[in-house]
């Protein structure tokens, strides 16, 4: 899914988006309940009429954000207090306003209100914010119901657990339990290697309804779309393909590649010779490069649209091939060619991200 944080996809309009794939698009609850807020999107037809997209949008709860604020929170059973990052302004989520903000917006796919903990915290902290979790889906279940919004809208359970097995097993045993219309796997990608990423997430999914999707959250580099497919993983979100466009960073079959190098000053071709999208099918990499380097928006406009159509294109050929049963020869074949970036340099990034939020 495509992530429009603040009802648009970063640089693109949502005809764009639709255009290169897209079909269900994420927003933030936490960021639209600050501005414009939740009454003035609903007002003006809710976030489908607001942005202007016609297919479904889920929307997170902003629990995640709380967490990423650091100091600015302070969690309790009842819920998350926090100051806002815009005017510093005190507010405070429960699992039964963080519900109704989401219904309020339109959401077709409703998250759960959860508490993900920092990668790296003791096992006492994690089963207490685990447990909360269990409790604050249990009341988002109820108020979901009580509001009306089902079955039109759906709503999501959030495993959590953080890196302890146990409690993964534990997390997803209660979670499941609720009926919910579809079920994530929280608290990964927040800090800990791959390796323990792709096997927290296989070990959930195998054990949750068959029936309905299982959701893989904050998840979307192209070898862990392959990754968490193979684990049986049916969704994912990740602002990455966009964030890291505006900065020059385009995917390729082979891996990401810096369009901003002086390599690419002079290639004619596209910086993908495979690729389907506006920007390859229209302008060489010299050119892409150019417009880095002369910081106009357009370089930017095309590295996103280009990396989102790589991902969704991805995703494409992962359900023909699961339809045609070759499933497994396409991701060896893909993740035998594509290179990841550098696991340290990765790990670094994230922690220093943590670390600046206090979390």
């Amino acid at each position: 899914m495509p992530v429009a944080t603040q009802a648009t996809v970063k640089s693109l309009t949502p005809e764009e988006v639709a255009g290169i794939g897209g079909r269900v698009v994420l927003s933030n609850a936490y960021h639209l309940y600050l501005r414009p807020g939740v009454q003035t999107v609903s007002s003006l037809g809710g976030l489908h009429g607001f942005m202007r997209w016609p297919g479904p949008i889920l929307t997170d709860s902003g629990g995640f954000q709380a967490f990423s604020m650091g100091s600015l929170r302070k969690v309790t059973d009842a819920g998350i207090r926090f100051r806002s990052h815009l005017d510093g302004s005190e507010h405070h989520f429960t699992p039964e306003l963080a519900t109704m903000n989401q219904v309020g917006l339109g959401a077709d796919i409703i998250m759960c209100f959860d508490q993900c903990i920092a990668y790296g915290a003791s096992e006492r902290q994690v089963r207490q914010a685990m447990e909360r979790t269990h409790r604050w889906a249990a009341q988002c279940h109820r108020v979901h119901r009580d509001s009306g919004a089902w079955p039109g809208r759906a709503l999501f359970g959030i495993v959590q657990g953080g890196t302890f097995s146990h409690l993964r097993d534990e997390s997803t045993q209660a979670i499941t339990a609720i009926p919910f219309d579809g079920y994530a796997v929280g608290g990964l990608a927040v800090g800990e290697d791959k390796e323990q990423l792709y096997g927290f997430t296989g070990q959930v999914a195998a054990q949750l309804p068959q029936d309905k999707p299982r959701y893989l959250m904050g998840v979307g580099s192209p070898e862990d779309l392959v990754e968490g497919v193979a684990r049986g993983i049916d969704m994912f979100d990740c602002a990455l393909p966009t964030r890291v466009a505006r900065n020059g960073a385009m995917f390729t079959p082979d891996g990401r590649v810096d369009v901003t190098k002086r390599r690419f000053a002079e290639q004619h071709g596209p910086v993908d010779e495979e690729c389907d999208c506006y920007a390859c099918a229209n302008y060489s990499a010299a050119y892409v490069h150019h417009l880095f380097r002369a910081k106009e928006i357009l370089g930017l406009r095309l590295a996103s649209t280009h990396n989102l159509r790589f991902v969704l294109r991805l995703m494409e050929r992962i359900r023909e091939a699961i339809l045609e049963e070759r499933f497994t020869s396409f991701s060896r074949e893909f993740l035998d060619r594509y290179r990841p970036t550098d696991e340290t340099a990765r790990q670094e990034q994230k922690l220093r991200w943590l670390q600046e939020r206090g979390t």
